[in-house]
């Protein structure tokens, strides 16, 4: 296996997540990281984001960390081999007021990595860009949408369901 230092953001968001679901901890990446792997890199993201599975003590999340290197600094973790920094904002795993029940699994060289599906990550990025006006999240929905399948019924019936037609008529133009 790789060394720490010489792995890609995929990679080490692979070995975290399975390292973590070797201790019983299931966590599921989303946000920009995940656009970094549906975009095939046309977007980069240096801090992979997990969501827990039901209440984990932060004590447990450091613990396993701590056996793969990395310290925690303030509300993330970091290796000094590594420019990534990983990150674990609170739950439930949602994208907008849609509670996420499947997850899309994936083979790293360093473990079994759980991610959004491509149409939930660009849900994901949709929704900042709905509540926020992140003009940032709708560019990176839109590298996902155009480099991977994605359901864009689904992505017009969610945006529809949360009143948000006009800025989703945005990304389907620039689609």
């Amino acid at each position: 296996m790789k060394s720490i230092a010489e792995m890609s953001g995929e990679e080490l968001a692979g070995l975290v997540c399975q390292a973590l679901q070797d201790a019983g901890v299931t966590v599921t990446l989303t946000g920009g990281a995940c656009v970094a792997i549906w975009s095939q890199g046309k977007y980069v993201s240096e801090d992979p984001d997990f969501i827990e599975e039901g209440p984990v003590p932060r004590r447990k999340i450091r613990d396993v960390l701590k056996i793969l290197d990395f310290r925690e600094a303030g509300r993330h973790f970091v290796h000094a081999a590594s420019r990534f920094f990983v990150e674990f904002p609170t739950g439930p795993l949602m994208v907008g007021n849609q509670r996420i029940d499947r997850v899309f699994e994936r083979d790293t060289i360093a473990g079994r990595l759980r991610l959004l599906s491509p149409t939930d990550c660009v849900k994901d990025r949709l929704a900042a860009f709905f509540h926020w006006n992140d003009r940032q999240s709708l560019e990176q929905a839109l590298l996902v949408a155009q480099t991977q399948d994605v359901d864009l019924d689904d992505i017009r019936r969610r945006s529809k369901s949360e009143g948000n037609e006009t800025k989703f008529s945005v990304f389907e133009q620039r689609l």
